[in-house]
């Protein structure tokens, strides 16, 4: 049986090489499903290591395969790899150029998977089952994990995975600090993007045109008191308009307006209403004003729902790792939308949250993921490396106990 207080020191021993494997893919982030360079570093860690390893057809990623010696669960881990369209603003010597940034971590993510590749291949002879590697591009909404899917990752170990998990730093939570909870942890992802068609004219002789631009505006406002009137307040919609276009001068009326809006909720009820909801608010505004509308509703990513034992499977395992103090509840779902929701809908698992505020900032003040100013402290490589692995052993130690037979 694999010791976890052994996993932790080789953890630590590898602390050197996973600073300067994220220091490196930091200095070359990559969007999209496209990440050459970001892959070709994958794969040459990942060489020597014993491990099954292929790459897609359609994108960048990597899916390694470590057998164990025995027969048993096989448990899916998930680092995404893709990075941001964000100018880099944190300082720091490694930082990224060309207008591009991790600045959501992944290049954290990438590194602990890594890591945790290099501590359970040299245990394969006591691992009872298989463990998947899944590095995946486009998260940042390409849904990559879709495409992984569909490109046979399900399968890679030649069975369905038993459990999934996946590891999300976060900038602005305390260093060290893992946190999941059992049913919705992220909301879903859609788009409405709304174009307002009226008729151009003299913005001094506003009854001889059909002015799309205060139709527009009526439509935010009324889609603001939609979501507060139609849904529990238990079961929320969070309704965003991000942007908003329209006219080229202040005299001149334009034929049209286009507004886009990001929404999320947290249940497929809430979702269902929404989509509908929102584009009868938009055509029954237009209707009121003699104007013309077309109104789409984009489903982006799903819910993402922890599987419950596998949430609580999750807190006693890292519990058990990093010690009780390590480990909180998150008290509700977080607001932010990922695709290893994709996952989670085939297989029972769980999204994890690790804080990786630096010591010398404020968890309450710092910048958030996603900021040009987001830092994550490379403390917590080790300990994400570690909980990867964990999670793998812990979950095929419960699936031989609770089968009898390894199956």
């Amino acid at each position: 049986m694999i010791a976890l207080p052994a996993l932790v020191d080789d953890a630590r021993a590898l602390h050197p090489d996973l600073v300067r494997i994220r220091h490196d893919l930091h200095r070359v982030p990559e969007l999209g499903l496209r990440l050459p360079r970001t892959q070709e570093r994958v794969l040459s860690e990942l060489d020597g290591l014993g491990l099954d390893v292929s790459t897609g057809t359609g994108l960048s990623s990597v899916t390694a395969v470590l057998r164990g010696s025995r027969p048993g669960p096989t448990v899916l881990l998930r680092g995404d790899m893709d990075a941001l369209p964000v100018v880099e603003e944190t300082g720091l010597d490694f930082a990224a150029g060309d207008g591009r940034m991790h600045a959501c971590g992944h290049d954290l993510h990438t590194t602990m998977l890594l890591g945790a590749a290099k501590l359970l291949a040299p245990r394969k002879d006591q691992l009872a089952g298989d463990v998947v590697f899944m590095f995946q591009p486009g998260e940042e909404g390409y849904d990559g994990a879709a495409r992984m899917i569909e490109e046979g990752l399900l399968s890679a170990s030649g069975r369905e995975p038993d459990a999934a998990y996946a590891l999300h730093v976060i900038s602005s939570l305390r260093r060290g600090l893992f946190t999941t909870r059992g049913g919705p942890m992220l909301s879903a992802s859609n788009r409405l993007v709304v174009t307002v068609r009226g008729r151009g004219g003299h913005g001094s002789m506003p009854f001889r045109a059909v002015d799309p631009v205060p139709v527009a505006c009526e439509m935010v406002l009324a889609l603001q008191a939609f979501v507060t009137r139609r849904f529990d307040i238990f079961d929320p919609v969070v309704l965003t308009v991000g942007m908003i276009h329209g006219g080229t001068q202040e005299n001149v009326i334009p034929d049209e307006v286009t507004f886009a809006a990001t929404v999320r909720s947290f249940s497929r009820q809430a979702q269902s209403v929404v989509k509908d909801g929102s584009v009868q608010v938009c055509e029954g505004i237009a209707a009121a004003h003699g104007a013309e509308v077309r109104a789409e509703f984009v489903e982006q990513y799903p819910v993402t729902v922890n599987d419950e034992a596998e949430a609580e499977f999750v807190a006693d395992a890292l519990r058990e790792l990093h010690g009780e103090n390590r480990f909180a509840p998150a008290p509700q779902p977080l607001g932010a939308s990922e695709d290893f929701s994709r996952v989670l809908d085939e297989i029972p698992g769980a999204m994890i949250s690790l804080g990786a505020c630096p010591e010398d900032l404020d968890p309450e003040k710092a910048p958030n993921n996603h900021s040009p100013r987001a830092r994550f402290d490379d403390a917590v490589l080790g300990d994400g490396a570690a909980a990867y692995a964990a999670l793998a052993v812990r979950r095929q130690q419960a699936g031989r106990d609770t089968t009898g037979s390894g199956a």
